[in-house]
């Protein structure tokens, strides 16, 4: 009779183990197609009735016009190729380093730095803009300075070559992943090469537009990557950077300290930009929660104490069998489920969705409900409920071992 309180337990619990849960609750209408990736939404048809894949539409549907090329021009600013033409070339900013030669004459000669407020300053002249400019242009400065204080009577042989291209700041916002003011161009003083150093001349892809865009997070689903906005003091330019996605001539103009970058947002998810480019995220750091068999700890399931790195572009699925969530004893372990947590970009908003993944795998349609991983996604994986009930037998065995020793 004293027993028979202990197996009362145990069938309880073995039966609260069989009971389904409560599907996540979202502020986000996701179960309906509304968040923002249709992928979240709920599995509304059949295994059998899987014939359609209409996440792309449903998506697409959202989307703002595109901005960029004649639309970009009628909304101001510079647009399309004209813009390209304006900011194309190496241009000089603040801290750059450049060697100036003037013919024979060494009173010019020598290395110079460009001054917090932009210009050169040569003994005997007055100070040079340099900010935003070629080193053609400040060679023909120089040359018009000299002529016009008779240092010389015909113009003299000039040469202005950048010895060292400086970081610059940049300020990045709009539909990016971290929208902030990035440093980007420079090289660690333990990667200098000595022999560049001692070389004329300097050339660097670290200070492009690229570059920041990278720094920043790279650019969200939703970017409008043909308006991306730059402004360069009083003057907004309008870049159309789709070829980057397109295998084409890319737009990558040469950034200077205090320029400002805005990517603007469709307000919807473009699936095409989910891949890696020079200006997509360097990849995923995405925090996972392994299942408890039959690995009993993260560290055997070869997962890190926190984050693991994967690939931008990387599906739920992929993540889900990247950390030992899928397969094992089909009898025992392969009725398993996933929870993910992403958060939508635009809004701020978190979702959470769960998905039977042996279900999953089996759906024709399954790249319907497959959404796609963004920077800083979580993923919780469940175990079967075979394996639910051993664990409970496991604690349930205790507890009777317990109340047998206490009588």
């Amino acid at each position: 009779m004293r027993l028979r309180p202990y197996f009362s337990i145990f069938a309880a619990a073995v039966l609260s183990s069989c009971a389904s849960y409560d599907v996540p609750d979202n502020l986000e209408p996701v179960d309906a197609g509304d968040g923002y990736q249709a992928q979240y939404r709920a599995i509304d048809v059949t295994r059998s009735n899987a014939q359609f894949l209409r996440s792309a539409t449903i998506n697409a549907r959202k989307c703002l016009p595109l901005r960029g090329g004649i639309e970009a021009q009628q909304n101001g600013g510079k647009g399309g190729g004209l813009a390209a033409i304006a900011l194309k070339g190496e241009r000089l900013t603040r801290n750059d380093l450049v060697d100036i030669r003037v013919g024979d004459d060494e009173t010019f000669n020598g290395d110079y730095v460009i001054s917090r407020d932009g210009t050169l300053k040569l003994p005997f002249l007055r100070p040079i803009t340099a900010q935003g400019r070629t080193t053609d242009e400040i060679e023909d400065e120089i040359a018009r300075q000299l002529l016009d204080d008779d240092f010389y009577a015909d113009r003299p042989r000039i040469s202005v070559r950048v010895a060292d291209f400086a970081s610059v700041t940049i300020g990045v916002a709009g539909a990016v992943f971290e929208p902030r003011s990035v440093e980007i161009g420079g090289v660690p003083g333990d990667q200098t090469d000595g022999r560049r150093q001692d070389a004329l001349g300097a050339s660097t892809e670290g200070r492009n537009l690229s570059a920041a865009l990278r720094a920043a997070g790279g650019v969200r689903p939703d970017a409008d990557i043909s308006a991306v906005e730059v402004r360069r003091g009083a003057t907004k330019y309008t870049l159309d950077m789709r070829g980057v996605f397109e295998g084409q001539n890319v737009v990558d103009i040469m950034l200077l300290t205090g320029d400002e970058i805005s990517v603007p947002s469709r307000q919807c998810f473009q699936e095409d930009l989910m891949r890696p480019t020079p200006i997509s995220p360097p990849g995923i750091s995405l925090f996972l929660s392994n299942l408890t068999q039959p690995a009993t700890d993260n560290a055997s399931s070869a997962i890190g104490r926190s984050v693991r790195e994967v690939p931008y572009g990387t599906r739920y699925l992929q993540a889900v069998i990247d950390s030992n969530c899928v397969g094992g004893a089909r009898g025992s372990s392969a009725d398993r489920s996933s929870v993910l947590f992403s958060r939508n970009p635009v809004t701020g908003v978190s979702v959470v969705i769960e998905r039977d993944i042996e279900d999953l795998l089996r759906r024709a349609d399954r790249d319907d409900f497959d959404p796609y991983l963004l920077p800083g996604d979580a993923l919780a994986c469940y175990d079967s409920a075979i394996t639910n009930v051993t664990e409970i037998s496991r604690v349930v065995g205790v507890v009777g071992a317990a109340v047998l020793l206490g009588q």
